[in-house]
């Protein structure tokens, strides 16, 4: 059981507080059917899309920028049409209703970041780009539970280690809380933190990542929802 002192918890914010891929995956759908490929199923056209998504991430980082960048290019690798500026238009329409959407916050996250607040120094810790994520952090209406957003373009270990080292915090009671293995679990164990594994049922699936074992001395807690986060803090 994670020590009921006073600790820093970072918390995620994208499907850890609400709803996020989901809209992707909507818009992925929408894309698949209307390129409509006549050789390539769709689980096919999914993968083709998986590997593109991992290219454009290294040039253009996370978010709706480089979606739509992932989309336009696994597009023209795979479509039999020529590529007219009006089909490029379609085809970044699919992520207008990504833009759009109102914020979804998953169940009982402000009573439960209400009652974090109250014990815990609260930071919330997210990838992306820096318009992007502030836009949803301020639309979510959550920002005043939390005592600093830090927006960072990756979430690896040096990541952690400047998040540390920026608040000044000590490791052994500094819990990391999201839904990400690859991003959020498994990178903050490596810095010498301890973890909250918080899944979601539509995870992307470029953070899929088998959960490792904290190290010694270190915890890893696995809760169901969001809202067990208060029967343990």
């Amino acid at each position: 059981m994670p020590d009921r002192t006073a600790q820093t918890l970072l918390i995620d914010a994208d499907d850890t507080l609400w709803e996020n891929n989901i809209y992707f995956e909507r818009a992925i759908g929408q894309f698949i059917s209307f390129l409509n490929h006549h050789e390539f199923s769709p689980t096919q056209v999914r993968a083709v899309l998986n590997d593109v998504e991992r290219e454009c991430i290294v040039t253009h980082g996370y978010g709706l920028h480089s979606f739509a960048h992932a989309l336009l290019r696994t597009f023209e690798k795979l479509t039999v049409k020529p590529v007219t500026p009006d089909l490029h238009a379609q085809v970044l329409a699919f992520t207008h209703s990504i833009t759009d959407h109102a914020i979804e916050l998953l169940p009982e996250v402000p009573q439960t970041l209400e009652h974090l607040r109250e014990r815990h120094r609260l930071i919330l810790v997210t990838k992306g780009a820096v318009p992007e994520q502030s836009g949803k952090v301020e639309r979510s209406g959550l920002k005043g539970f939390f005592s600093a957003v830090e927006i960072v373009a990756e979430k690896d270990r040096a990541a952690y280690a400047e998040v540390v080292q920026k608040y000044n915090l000590a490791p052994e009671s500094t819990w990391m809380v999201g839904n990400s293995p690859k991003s959020d679990i498994n990178p903050a164990l490596a810095s010498g933190l301890n973890a909250v594994f918080v899944p979601h049922g539509d995870t992307w699936i470029l953070e899929h990542e088998e959960v490792n074992a904290a190290p010694a001395g270190q915890q890893l807690l696995i809760v169901g929802r969001f809202a067990e986060l208060r029967e343990h803090f």
